[in-house]
């Protein structure tokens, strides 16, 4: 889970650019970077730390140019720990190509092998997405070789629309996986493209000023809404845009028309509520988990002698008030955030997550001390956060504590961009609900049913007959994901972790 975005205007776009990456910063806080296009010139800034920190105003002033893309970096397990792995990334042919990528590809070894046998490309650093840029670059330049149809209008250097679908159609057929990604080309235009099951989010609005039409592409409409953009469409699984330096528009589908399945994590935790995901909105999404656990608690669990219902900011504010709701039970905010703490869920290993849920959560005791609160959060991933939380609550006098989890349990690794690489981290992995309850210490434990969860966002778009949720289920709709690739992964993390630990073991204390 990365936040990407890139804007084609009539002023200098590094402001919009970072306006978006500050409503984006959600989707990422270990790095952030924006390259902007000025003429044939571009300008770079990218750095490890919140969207605030990298950049000043000077670096605001500094990146001329009325195109550009921005990129907010998730971090995962075996992070470098160092700017190199910040993004957007460059390659200097064909144009000077800068790529911000959301997702992972599956077929890293393959494509790693492929660009340096056969493409005879050099990758700097372990990311997938410096990957997913050479490929592009690579079949842009074979691209430019063969004959295409030409439009009207003369690009710089000839490069039509047509060269770029057809680059994106190569790195479809090539690329398996969940990503979407947009790509500056240096003179000549910003490219975007997703992949061909929709996995990973990606939007398209424009707004009209004095000098002419402008344009954004972005991984949540809320980008758009903030800067004034109105929301065109969503980009179809497979489809390319391309906006040239004339504020052209091109559109093309890139790969067969497949089933479109975006990820179920990004109505339940990833996007902010206010965004709104291929034709669904999250906030109702989340209205909808509400009412379902409340008629499950209703039918399932009523021998439960709730006081109050208390929400694990901030995802599962929506979700618990509407509980409270429905069951006619007192609403109140008994745990209040430090905003000034990430969002422990994407801190890159696992004693900082611990460390932090102290700092960034604190229990208003009033609102605990003799009662039955139920908590709610929008899931349980690893479990260690809401034990504390928890423990929390128990010693701010609670007489008991219900947990409730506006998502399934999650029993299988991600493979597609979000940290739960590893099966054994995950606290539901071969584990009944009672096990799980006592492992977190909760008076009762109540998870959401899946075909609830899908019919509760699926209502919001009939026209998606289905979804990523590979994490609940085990289906992996890309494919090539066995229990030897799972393995692998798992092996990988580990030594990624042991040698992180070294590095940071070995760093001298001042």
């Amino acid at each position: 889970m990365c936040g990407i975005v890139g804007i084609f205007s009539h002023h200098q776009a590094s402001v919009l650019l970072y306006n978006a990456l500050m409503v984006l910063q959600h989707r990422g806080q270990d790095a952030a970077g924006m390259v902007t296009c000025e003429q044939q010139q571009i300008h770079v800034k990218k750095n490890r730390g919140l969207v605030s920190e990298v950049f000043s105003q000077e670096d605001i002033l500094r990146l001329r140019g009325n195109m550009g893309i921005g990129h907010v970096r998730y971090p995962t397990a075996g992070t470098s720990g160092n700017a190199d792995e910040a993004q957007p990334f460059y390659v200097n042919s064909p144009f000077g190509i800068a790529l911000g990528h959301n997702g992972n590809l599956i077929n890293t070894q393959e494509l790693l092998e492929a660009l340096f046998q056969q493409d005879l490309r050099h990758i700097n650093t372990a990311s997938d997405s410096e990957i997913l840029l050479n490929i592009l670059a690579h079949e842009l330049q074979n691209a430019l070789q063969q004959p295409v149809d030409v439009h009207p209008v003369k690009h710089k250097r000839n490069l039509q629309p047509e060269h770029l679908f057809a680059a994106v159609r190569k790195l479809h057929q090539r690329c398996i996986g969940a990503y979407s990604a947009i790509a500056l080309i240096t003179g000549n235009g910003i490219l975007g493209f997703r992949d061909p099951h929709g996995i990973r989010p990606l939007v398209y609005g424009k707004k009209h000023s004095p000098q002419g039409t402008e344009y954004m592409i972005a991984s949540e409409s809320v980008a758009l809404d903030t800067a004034g953009f109105s929301l065109v469409s969503d980009l179809a699984p497979g489809e390319a845009i391309y906006i040239n330096t004339n504020g052209e528009v091109f559109r093309q589908q890139c790969a067969d028309a497949g089933q479109r399945t975006p990820c179920m994590f990004e109505y339940i935790y990833l996007a902010r509520p206010d965004s709104i995901l291929d034709g669904i909105s999250v906030y109702n999404a989340r209205i909808q988990m509400g009412r379902a656990l409340a008629a499950r608690i209703k039918k399932e669990y009523h021998h439960y002698a709730i006081d109050s219902v208390i929400p694990i900011p901030d995802t599962g504010r929506i979700i618990a008030l509407e509980i409270a709701r429905q069951l006619a039970l007192p609403f109140h905010e008994g745990l209040i955030k430090n905003r000034y703490i990430g969002r422990t869920f994407i801190m890159p290993d696992q004693s900082t997550r611990v460390a932090s849920v102290k700092r960034k959560l604190n229990v208003i005791k009033s609102e605990c001390e003799g009662k039955n609160i139920l908590l709610v959060d929008d899931s349980i991933v690893r479990g260690t956060t809401c034990q504390q939380i928890i423990q929390m609550v128990r010693e701010a006098g609670a007489r008991k504590v219900y947990f409730a989890s506006a998502a399934p349990a999650i029993t299988h690794p991600n493979v597609y961009g979000i940290d739960m690489p590893s099966a054994t981290e995950l606290v539901a992995h071969n584990r009944e609900v009672q096990h799980i309850c006592d492992i977190i210490r909760a008076d009762g434990l109540i998870y959401q049913n899946l075909e609830d969860l899908i019919a509760c966002v699926g209502q919001e778009n009939p026209a998606i007959k289905a979804f990523d949720c590979s994490v609940f289920d085990g289906h992996y709709i890309t494919g090539h994901v066995d229990q030897h690739y799972l393995q692998q992964l798992h092996q990988k993390r580990h030594q990624q972790n042991r040698s992180s630990f070294i590095r940071q073991s070995s760093l001298p204390i001042f």
